[in-house]
């Protein structure tokens, strides 16, 4: 049996693919983990809304910023602040954007703003069909503001992907597909959460090409 330490070892070191210096270890590791989790087929969207998951960018890492603000300054590039919130609130910056490898300048404003979205890598309806409706309200709000599962990309990408899963949306970019789908298995594994068929299928085949 793996001991307890070494299986969180391993499961940090997946969150980090891409930072992780040995990628056929790191494909190795995530392949054992998707086959640690349950498959089954996805659950009923009955009962499922936002509000399930807590407040939209609730503030949980309690810095004074919401979540949606530490993500941006994370990802971005050149960051600028609004002054007088204490490095808090981006009102501009740079993102390369993992999903497709261009260039995006943001800007916050009414519209503007999607130009740059914050994606749940494992997308919160995906994660209700998969297990989540059985979480808590203060687990769930967890795992919406994990930076682990969030990455700021191109707004017309993260909705076109709307709550797709490996079997039916990846990351056009190629390249950053292996990283995507380890992300996904990381997060499904940290909070319990199940895989389909076709999903697991899909991940072994991009697992497959790392």
């Amino acid at each position: 049996m793996r001991s307890r330490s070494i299986w969180a070892f391993t499961l940090s070191a997946l969150v980090a693919f891409s930072t992780f210096p040995n990628a056929h270890a790191a494909t190795s590791n995530a392949e054992l983990i998707l086959d640690s989790l349950a498959v089954k087929g996805r659950a009923p969207k009955t009962g499922y809304t936002r509000a399930q998951f807590g407040q939209t960018w609730a503030d949980v890492n309690r810095n004074g910023c919401d979540t949606r603000n530490d993500i941006l300054q994370r990802d971005l590039a050149d960051v600028v602040f609004r002054e007088g919130t204490r490095s808090c609130v981006v009102e501009s910056g740079t993102l390369i954007d993992p999903y497709s490898g261009i260039s995006i300048n943001f800007v916050k404003g009414a519209i503007s703003s999607m130009e740059v979205q914050i994606d749940h890598v494992v997308a919160l309806s995906n994660a209700w069909q998969t297990g989540a409706f059985k979480l808590t309200l203060a687990k769930r709000t967890e795992f919406a503001n994990d930076p682990d599962n969030l990455l700021a990309v191109q707004g017309r990408l993260n909705s076109q992907k709307q709550d797709g899963d490996a079997a039916t949306w990846l990351p056009p970019l190629k390249s950053f597909r292996c990283t995507y789908v380890s992300k996904q298995i990381a997060i499904k594994a940290k909070y319990g959460l199940w895989v389909t068929p076709p999903e697991k299928a899909a991940m072994k085949n991009i697992l497959a090409k790392c």
